[in-house]
């Protein structure tokens, strides 16, 4: 991924597959991807995804939501305190990159 591709979040945060399915879901709140759309959204691969996957689900980031088919779709868990300060952390950062372009006078380029 080029770093002019990279999110706010993950400029910022570093570029880990955590990271990635977090701020994958933050670009799409309200909405529910099944395990094989969020891997092939986010550009991991299989092994990545699952080694990474149990974790986000003990801290409930995720949350299933219904089946279609076969398979399980999962979102955001917004009510989460920890999604809420990705949130909110993600905002600061486009506010305080907005202030800076408004200062500097320069178009503002958000990549997502």
């Amino acid at each position: 991924m080029r770093k002019e591709d990279r999110s706010l979040l993950i400029q910022y945060m570093g570029d880990t597959p955590k990271l990635r399915i977090i701020d994958f879901f933050l670009d799409n709140i309200g909405s529910d991807y099944s395990k094989k759309e969020i891997i092939e959204f986010i550009g991991i691969s299989k092994t990545t995804f699952y080694k990474v996957w149990d974790e986000l689900m003990q801290f409930e980031i995720l949350t299933p939501t219904r089946k279609y088919g076969k398979a399980q779709l999962y979102t955001l868990n917004k009510d989460n305190a920890i999604i809420q300060k990705f949130k909110n952390l993600d905002d600061e950062l486009a506010r305080q990159i907005m202030e800076k372009s408004i200062k500097k006078k320069e178009p503002i380029v958000v990549t997502k």
